[in-house]
């Protein structure tokens, strides 16, 4: 008894021994890129199932584990935790509501008195929606409206509406802070292109905006598309929340730009969430055929106890706002789920803190400890949120069990397809063209400088599921990429097998 027992222990750590270890290609691009392994975490668990009379039972088993225990930056796959919360919690058909009050009547087509918005946080508030909310206002008998607009943002607390960025970038795109009005992201993306009938730039604009317009003074300079930004000078005048919505804003553009650029957009974080929002809805009121008896300001407040509610607008489902939070890893929605949980849960003003609070009861009553996780804002973009590779693939491995299973593998980018995977493990997928049932990686990507991270799902070309983590974190993480892509090439050819452990 005593010799098989010895032997059953060898068995285990030799089995453990061919679990710690990083496969060759992976190892010799860490060394190329010049990152230490120390600097990586690596979480690989095989994904298998069995039928239990009707009921589809699941199980994992690790297959590769490097430094998996270790707490890491994960950046903007922590997406994945707030997202699954949030579809499990939540449910996939959860829709945000935006009501409309007035403190007036109306009376033959004409709303007299002021309108209110009182937002819950819709994160994807955008012109095809705002332009429905204007069809269903008009269903209401309204055609013209002669009245201000009040903005009711009591849902959140305003500290989680205070600018703070970690790289001090605040015009671009993906530090817009939480809003429970946000619209259209608060981003005005311009297109530009060298126009196809003469030598000057097009540039075009969404969303709509009232009295908005544009200065173009760029150069063509005969050049390619590369760095394509770094001559571009921007100015918006007057600046933002000086102009009253009867005064005209000027975007002004100077600068050169290459007439190798077929088409780019140019993301920009202008004007402060009132103006733009005015200004947006106003447009919107008037590309919807709608009147002002005059030019309406918009400010902030509360809708009173003797308004009367109008309207109650519903937004997208959240099934589909999370297929643009992982796809794209859109941050202020990722950030704005976390804030629903709170608010849908712990009441209004919702915090960052309640949000937390919210999902680490969900992890303990799915029965996951995660001691080492910190969650700053639930959308990555933080130096002090952290997870392990472990704990992320048990996240994975727990989603496989839920009713919300499928919208969440969906919500993933695909490699070679879209989102943030959309150009990546091209060469590697093209092998397997032939197969009837093609292997393929469903992978969240994250990157801060210093950061590179993937969360995800590979199926193999034997069709073995697999979860996958890793986490590089080190100031040459940037050069990490192909590391992550040799590991996923790795999994899509089957890699976890004992002959090239090492």
């Amino acid at each position: 008894m005593l010799v098989v027992g010895l032997a059953h222990a060898a068995d285990l750590v030799s089995q453990e021994t061919a679990f710690q270890y990083i496969p060759k290609a992976v190892a010799s691009s860490l060394e190329k890129s010049q990152i230490p392994q120390d600097a990586i975490s690596i979480s690989v668990m095989e994904i298998g199932q069995a039928h239990q009379g009707k009921e589809i039972q699941y199980f994992s088993k690790t297959a590769l584990d490097w430094r998996s225990t270790e707490a890491m930056n994960p950046a903007s796959t922590m997406k994945l935790v707030t997202t699954l919360a949030g579809l499990d919690i939540l449910g996939p058909q959860y829709r945000w509501r935006t009501k409309l009050f007035t403190d007036g009547a109306i009376r033959q087509g004409v709303l007299k008195g002021n309108l209110y918005l009182q937002g819950s946080g819709d994160p994807k508030l955008i012109p095809e929606e705002l332009a429905r909310m204007m069809k269903d206002l008009q269903g209401l008998g309204i055609q013209k409206i002669d009245g201000n607009l009040i903005f009711d943002r009591s849902a959140y607390a305003p500290s989680v509406m205070e600018q703070n960025t970690i790289d001090g970038e605040a015009l671009r795109a993906y530090n817009v802070t939480p809003d429970p009005l946000l619209y259209a992201f608060r981003t005005i993306s311009f297109q530009m292109g060298k126009s196809r009938t003469a030598d000057f730039i097009d540039i075009n604009y969404t969303p709509a905006l009232a009295n908005f317009k544009i200065n173009n003074e760029m150069q063509l300079v005969d050049r390619s598309c590369d760095s394509w930004k770094k001559d571009i000078r921007f100015e918006i005048n007057p600046e933002s929340g000086s102009a009253s919505p009867n005064q005209s804003i000027s975007a002004s553009f100077s600068g050169a730009f290459p007439n190798g650029c077929k088409g780019v957009a140019y993301n920009v974080v202008a004007l402060d969430a009132n103006t733009f929002l005015t200004r947006g809805f106003i447009a919107a009121w008037e590309l919807a055929s709608g009147t002002w008896a005059q030019t309406p300001t918009g400010s902030n407040g509360i809708v009173p106890i003797t308004a009367r509610p109008l309207l109650q607008f519903e937004g997208i489902n959240l099934a589909d706002d999370v297929q643009d939070i992982n796809k794209y890893s859109n941050n202020v929605m990722a950030r704005q789920l976390m804030l629903t949980l709170a608010l849908e849960k712990m009441g209004k003003p919702a915090t960052t803190e309640n949000g937390e609070l919210v999902i680490q009861g969900w992890l303990k009553k799915m029965g996951l400890q995660f001691p080492e996780l910190m969650i700053e804002n639930g959308s990555g973009l933080s130096r002090n949120e952290a997870i392990s590779a472990q704990h992320m693939n048990e996240l994975l491995v727990t989603a496989r069990k839920l009713a919300v299973a499928e919208a969440f593998y969906n919500s993933l980018p695909l490699a070679g397809s879209d989102g943030t995977m959309r150009n990546r493990l091209m060469t590697q997928l093209r092998k397997f063209l032939h197969l009837k049932k093609k292997p393929e990686a469903r992978i969240k990507t994250g990157s801060l400088s210093d950061v590179r991270a993937i969360s995800g799902y590979v199926i193999s070309k034997s069709g073995k599921m697999y979860a996958v983590t890793s986490f590089i974190n080190h100031p040459n993480a940037w050069r990490g990429l192909e590391a992550h892509d040799q590991l996923l090439a790795w999994l899509l050819e089957d890699g976890p097998e004992p002959k090239q452990a090492r």
